[in-house]
């Protein structure tokens, strides 16, 4: 294949990945597009290396581009800046792919090679960037219950066999066909039979989840009036509990970012969340910015209180760079002032789980991004957390996908975890999903909401719990092995064509 077909072909398969993702989100699209690119760099064994990686970035320019388009609400430089970054990585990922695919088995090595490019994505720079895996896309699909039974990286794995098995499909011997049409039928048949819920269940929660809203555009609105419309929301459904039509929760949940001043230091503010709590008899999860130990550091944080103050606390462990953060901020500031001008105080990150015992029970907390970091969920569900809660702000990205592409990385995790997933968000995406990944209810974004609801207590572990680890050290471990040995095949081929090349020329003399 030429160096301009294979480019082409992977600006096509590119696009095609984002458009698996919303806010198109056509189902199994995705499993096509890597199915195309694997077919792409097989046709490239014998390309320069520079043209392997040339055809895998513009690959991830393609897929990236739209995919986080919604990040140009931060900041166009932003979002162009995390484009190039993540196309490099897929640029590298495509030239290992295109070696690994010069081995005997090679769909095997191939999915070992796929999950190393999102362990690597998802883990530099920085916090990473765990965003558009190819698992991400399985949700309503029979391909989803995988991840209850293998995690999130093996799942992905698995797309990238029945991805390569359209590939043997096409170009395969009868016998390879054969195989890969049963292989492709079995992956979508057993995901549709593999059990999929609570491994068990003991009582339930009165779970209020409210949703204040946010006054206006990001970032233009007055100080503290994020504060003020939560708990005017909150006022409301302490109003409906005390005239009777509706029942006290258990629990109440905030958003991220739902407090914008720090309670411990901001006395009014302290004093109206004790007062709320005091009248519902309920503790409230607050997701709030507070103090750090510098003036010019913040700590994003969820806050268990009561009516007799602050009690437990998680401090959320991801936090984004040029958006929460800022990298090499004394080199930056100068060249680009609106760094400091947005950004003047940075983000702390946390070191502890998310576990946090409240209301009788253990929930699982993360923050907002926490969510797509594998990690992160498995240590906020230590100490067997019956309930998983993402608190988010999205009020950056309304009217954006981005949104939707998290919603569904939380039902994901609810399905992996065999947890309820409660998602107060400032305004929208709120919701109730249980632990099969059905959305239970969801608010109405861009407005004042609270949902009140049962929610089981579960117990138990899923099979993930045990296996994602390991397999997924297993599958880097493959992939790095697969490009290694690809590499080395290469340059053996290469060689002896050379010799033969030149053993030619002597015979011809």
């Amino acid at each position: 294949m030429s160096a301009r077909a294979a480019v082409a072909a992977a600006a096509l398969c590119g696009v095609l990945s984002a458009l698996a993702f919303d806010p198109v989100a056509v189902p199994y699209l995705m499993v096509l597009a890597v199915a195309g690119l694997l077919w792409t760099v097989r046709r490239l064994a014998d390309a320069r290396r520079r043209v392997v990686l040339l055809t895998g970035f513009v690959y991830g320019l393609a897929f990236m581009a739209p995919l986080i388009w919604w990040m140009r609400a931060v900041s166009t430089g932003a979002w162009a800046g995390l484009v190039v970054v993540e196309a490099v990585f897929l640029a590298v990922t495509t030239l290992a792919l295109r070696t690994a695919c010069t081995l005997r088995a090679w769909p095997v090595w191939a999915a070992g090679v796929w999950v190393l490019g999102e362990w690597a994505r998802g883990t530099f720079p920085f916090t990473g960037f765990p965003w558009g895996r190819l698992v991400h896309t399985t949700i309503d699909t029979p391909l989803a219950a995988w991840v209850r039974l293998l995690g999130m990286p093996a799942t992905s794995a698995l797309l990238v066999l029945v991805a390569a098995g359209l590939v043997v499909l096409v170009e395969g011997t009868f016998r390879a066909r054969l195989t890969a049409a049963v292989g492709i039928v079995a992956a979508l048949l057993v995901g549709a039979i593999l059990p999929t819920g609570a491994p068990g269940v003991r009582g339930d929660l009165r779970v209020a989840l409210v949703q204040g809203d946010v006054p206006g555009e990001f970032l233009t609105w007055v100080r503290g009036d994020i504060f003020r419309l939560h708990a005017a929301e909150t006022q409301r459904l302490v109003a409906r509990v005390q005239s009777g039509q509706e029942q006290r929760p258990d629990l109440v949940l905030w958003p991220e970012n739902s407090t914008d001043t720090d309670p411990l230091h901001d006395e009014p503010v302290r004093r109206r969340i004790e007062e709320l709590s005091g009248a519902l008899r309920a503790p409230i999860l607050v997701g709030g910015l507070f103090d750090g130990e510098r003036d010019d550091q913040v700590v994003n944080a969820g806050q268990v209180w009561t009516r007799n103050g602050p009690g437990e606390r998680y401090v959320k462990r991801k936090i984004v760079p040029y958006g929460e953060y800022v990298p090499f901020r004394h080199a930056l500031g100068g060249l680009v002032p609106r760094i400091d001008r947005d950004i003047p105080r940075d983000m702390v990150a946390g070191d502890a789980s998310g576990a946090l015992p409240v209301a009788g029970t253990v929930i699982g907390d993360t923050i907002c991004f926490d969510v797509a970091h594998d990690g992160i969920v498995r240590e906020a569900l230590q100490d067997d957390a019956s309930i998983l809660v993402v608190q988010t702000s999205n009020a950056a990205f309304t009217g954006t996908s981005q949104p939707e592409q998290q919603w569904k990385i939380s039902r994901l995790r609810a399905l992996e975890t065999g947890r309820p997933v409660l998602v107060p968000s400032t305004n929208g995406i709120s919701g109730v999903v249980d632990a099969r990944g059905r959305v239970v209810d969801r608010a109405p974004v861009r407005t004042p909401a609270t949902i009140v609801r049962d929610v089981p207590l579960s117990t138990g572990s899923t099979p993930a719990r045990t296996t994602e680890r390991p397999l997924e050290i297993a599958l880097v471990t493959l992939g790095l092995v697969g490009w290694v040995l690809g590499a080395r095949r290469l340059r053996s081929a290469r060689t002896e064509g050379a010799r033969d090349a030149h053993a030619g020329r002597d015979a011809d003399l």
